[in-house]
């Protein structure tokens, strides 16, 4: 959401949340959940057989107070730190922390409300969870799911407003004002202008054109959603590794309406989309490019104070190398202690896989240059503080030419918790063990490596890794 706004063709919108272009979509069976009744006051789903849930949120909070802040945290003003202004896409709310914008109403919902004071300044709220590690399981399926209710207006009192639910590529959280839409945005809902329509959308790519058609993106045009005012709805996205190509899915009540498969762009573009970690954002925004693309608002006309409605949030994956990725013993659930193979990551920016020659053989990550990264969700580091990492690179860089490894924990933009210098060490397969300190690390963390360099080349590979 924070792109400079230009302007959309009919029908579509600019934002850090733009609209898709026509793909078919094509009707596949549901295979996280059947169709399901949405009363206003449901439980979150038991994950179906298979499933497995990771993270979830039913909002029972006493009414008028606040978010969990373990879970969630409150995005204010109107733009990222050092990001575009009015989030990209010139939308015209300041976001609070308020609970007169955000709280939870005691019936089991998160209210999110844009409200109009005297002088006609509009505040609202956006919220991201505090986890940046949602993902596809290598050879599995992520499935993020929420039933929500959208303001009750329409398009005679309703211009201006645009209510989301979202996702974001974890790179977001170091450095939002450079990095979309490469780093992928996946649209689950959104709604303008009271229309009772459903839109979602895929972005990637780059800023202006692209494989994606940016600034508007690779989506489902509108689809009608009766009801969905009045009455609560499961607007569910499904991203699946598991088949070839893979497929992000994206389901209204349990029909898949629209399907993107990964072919539709190159593979770079659909890798560094969606290979990766997520987190998710909650929205009502007020006015803007998607909205001024159908009529514009918020007008005299606008109803204030329309809150949308959000009973639960799901995220569930299935298969695969489960949350922990590919083949490594260490990293996905495993101790830190144990071998994590380097090509068993969640998640990754940059790199390539390619064979090795190291003991063992299999393969390592090489094709690292400045701001790549690799994530290993759940690396248990137990009760007893851990202090190392112990690496094993190679690497042939030029004379001169070498760069810093360094271990992040939960999230890239947290400080890094220690690091070690790779230089040339006689050849790209010419292994080593490198040693760095990592201070005292407890507990159970997502383990991001994160390669920094100034030279402008690629300086190290990467086969394996573990802590003491």
């Amino acid at each position: 959401m924070t792109r400079t706004p230009g302007t959309p063709p009919a029908g579509r919108r600019p934002r850090w949340r733009a609209l898709l272009v026509g793909t078919a979509a094509v009707l596949l069976p549901l295979s996280a959940t059947t169709a399901l009744a949405h009363s206003a006051t449901a439980a979150v789903p038991a994950p179906p057989t298979g499933w497995t849930s990771v993270f979830s949120d039913d909002f029972a909070g006493a009414s008028g107070t606040g978010l969990n802040t373990s879970n969630w945290l409150y995005d204010l003003g109107t733009s990222y730190p050092g990001g575009a202004g009015n989030w990209g896409t010139g939308e015209v709310e300041s976001n609070t922390n308020s609970t007169a914008n955000v709280y939870q109403d005691g019936a089991g919902h998160l209210a999110i409300k844009p409200i109009r004071d005297a002088s006609g300044h509009w505040t609202s709220g956006r919220v991201e969870t505090q986890r940046t590690d949602f993902a596809a399981p290598t050879g599995g399926v992520l499935r993020v799911q929420a039933s929500i209710q959208q303001p009750d207006v329409t398009t005679a009192n309703g211009a201006g407003y645009w209510p989301a639910f979202w996702m974001l590529g974890d790179a977001a959280r170091a450095a939002s004002a450079t990095n979309w839409p490469s780093i992928g945005e996946i649209d689950i809902m959104e709604d303008i202008n009271g229309r009772s329509s459903e839109f979602a959308t895929l972005h990637c790519g780059t800023g202006s054109g692209g494989p994606c058609n940016e600034t508007t993106g690779i989506g489902s045009g509108e689809r009608a959603c009766s009801g969905c005012q009045t009455a609560f709805h499961q607007y569910a996205m499904e991203y699946d590794r598991s088949v070839s190509p893979e497929q992000l899915r994206y389901y209204l009540d349990g029909t898949n309406f629209f399907t993107i498969n990964s072919n539709q762009v190159d593979a770079t573009t659909w890798n560094n989309a969606t290979h990766h970690g997520f987190f998710l954002i909650m929205n009502v925004a007020m006015g803007g490019g998607f909205p001024n693309a159908f009529g514009g608002g918020p007008t005299a006309a606008t109803v204030s104070g329309q809150p949308m409605l959000v009973d639960y949030v799901s995220v569930m994956t299935k298969g695969g190398t489960s949350t922990g990725g590919g083949t490594g013993t260490g990293g996905g659930g495993g101790s830190a202690t144990a071998t994590t193979q380097a090509e068993a990551y969640n998640a990754q920016s940059g790199t390539a896989t390619e064979a090795c020659s190291d003991t063992g053989g299999g393969q390592d990550v090489g094709n690292i240059g400045n701001g790549d990264w690799l994530q290993y969700n759940n690396t248990d580091f137990g009760t007893t503080a851990l202090h190392t990492i112990n690496a094993r690179v190679a690497s042939g860089a030029a004379s001169g030419v070498s760069g810093i490894v360094e271990v992040h924990l939960d999230s890239l933009s947290n400080a890094a918790v220690g690091s070690f210098s790779v230089g040339n060490t006689g050849g790209w397969q010419s292994w080593k063990t490198v040693p760095g300190s990592i201070g005292s690390v407890t507990g159970t963390h997502t383990v991001y490596l994160k390669f920094v360099t100034g030279s402008g080349q690629d300086f190290v590979n990467v086969n394996s890794f573990s802590f003491s």
